[in-house]
């Protein structure tokens, strides 16, 4: 099949994937981009598998200031090399998670991040309300499974809706990084300051 080089320019352009890489992408889906970038996530995601056991001790520490200075963030983010950390592709990326943070308000970096005692008192309460509601006790515990999928949803920043596109996850852009960039990629940790936090109004 032959592929117009017009679709290949757009596929790479929205995917950052090489040239061949494109081409093949478009031919094995008979030319459809959506399917395309789809085929290609794969391939990234793929990609990112291979190389997530390599150490990551090089990196950078994103800070980002939001709203006149109300809310602040830092984050660090790593990668194998220095030579990648200086890259305006992986400074771009790390500005983007500073956002993410700042935006959605994550509490961990992933799932593996949450205490097993806040885990157990999230999943005593989903299952309280679930009985509340009178669901029957066989499916009390699917629906609780369904709801701290939600709840990591919101509370891990890995398992967010990326804010410059919601299809995507913060862990689907970060392989995406990998992919293209050919290193290891690592959210390590963040915080966020927002102004007046955790100070008590007077009454």
């Amino acid at each position: 099949m032959e592929v117009a080089a017009k679709l290949v320019k757009e596929l790479r352009e929205r995917t950052g994937a090489g040239m061949m890489d494109c081409k093949k992408a478009l031919v094995e889906t008979g030319g459809d981009l959506e399917k395309a970038v789809d085929y290609l996530r794969e391939k990234g995601l793929a990609a990112a598998a291979k190389r997530a056991g390599r150490q990551t001790s090089e990196g950078l520490v994103e800070s980002y200031i939001h709203g006149v200075g109300k809310i602040g963030v830092l984050v660090e983010v790593n990668c194998e090399t220095d030579f990648v950390a200086k890259t305006d592709q992986f400074r771009a990326l790390a500005r983007d998670i500073a956002m993410q943070v700042a935006a959605s308000c994550p509490q961990y970096v992933s799932r593996d991040d949450v205490p097993t005692a806040i885990l157990e008192k999230e999943r005593s309460i989903l299952r309280a309300q679930a009985l509340h509601e009178g669901k029957p006790e066989k499916i009390v515990e699917k629906m609780v499974e369904g709801r701290l999928e939600k709840f990591f949803r919101e509370n891990c920043l890995l398992e967010q809706p990326f804010i410059k596109n919601p299809d995507l996850t913060v862990q689907d852009v970060i392989n995406e990084n990998i992919a293209r960039l050919g290193e290891n990629i690592v959210v390590r940790r963040f915080t966020r300051y927002e102004l007046g936090e955790g100070v008590a109004e007077e009454g």
